[in-house]
């Protein structure tokens, strides 16, 4: 599950910032930085074409692993390499409380759209929901401030941690099957070998699949 700080959010969820803009700015950047193409290339571990195509805007996505190798290459926060209005337009999350029914339930709740490839290691193909705790709610695994992409289920089908519904309301947590097919349950503060059995009450009804940290995770 990918876990990314909240500059690469804006770039990805908000307006998927163009290379037109993006461009120019990595050429500024390198320039500021006096690092010709073939310099800067080197730091980041590409060929100098592909800086070319970076700054041209004939790449129209760079991925979060390149950004953030650009970004230490140039010298600059990543916040600094991707500023722009894109984060003015971030899809407004739904609040995640701890009583049901999960967020996307709601009617006029938004989806989002997130780049082709970039769930890949998810093997998620359904709809995504973007949330954050409510004031005053607190859960495992997403801190006041996160952000998350969260997918509708029906059931659980691989390990990961999930949105669960239970007697007790919603709450985060990991799980996974036990060598007998028992579904079994871990909090933020459980180790691997103190994983509970799920009550039988308890049903996962989201797939936690990307999580942004507001201050770094």
């Amino acid at each position: 599950m990918p876990i990314i700080d909240y500059p690469f959010l804006f770039y990805i969820v908000g307006r998927k910032q163009e290379m037109h803009a993006l461009g120019p700015r990595i050429k500024q950047l390198r320039i500021e930085a006096s690092l010709n193409k073939a310099a800067l290339a080197r730091k980041v571990g590409v060929s100098d074409v592909t800086i070319s195509y970076w700054e041209s805007g004939a790449i129209k996505q760079i991925g979060h692993e390149r950004l953030v190798a650009l970004a230490d290459a140039l010298g600059c926060p990543l916040r600094r390499l991707l500023e722009d209005d894109s984060a003015d337009l971030l899809p407004t999350p739904l609040y995640l409380r701890s009583q049901p029914p999960a967020p996307w339930h709601d009617p006029n709740a938004n989806r989002i759209t997130l780049p082709e490839g970039f769930l890949a290691s998810t093997n998620w193909q359904g709809s995504c929901y973007l949330v954050t705790p409510a004031p005053g709610e607190h859960f495992d695994y997403l801190g006041t401030g996160d952000l998350a992409a969260f997918g509708p289920i029906k059931d659980y089908d691989q390990p990961g941690r999930y949105l669960i519904e239970g007697a007790m309301g919603l709450f985060i947590g990991q799980l996974e099957r036990s060598r007998s097919g028992e579904l079994l349950y871990s909090g933020e503060k459980t180790t691997t070998t103190q994983a509970t059995p799920l009550q039988k009450s308890d049903q996962p009804v989201g797939r936690l699949l990307a999580h942004w940290c507001q201050k770094g995770c």
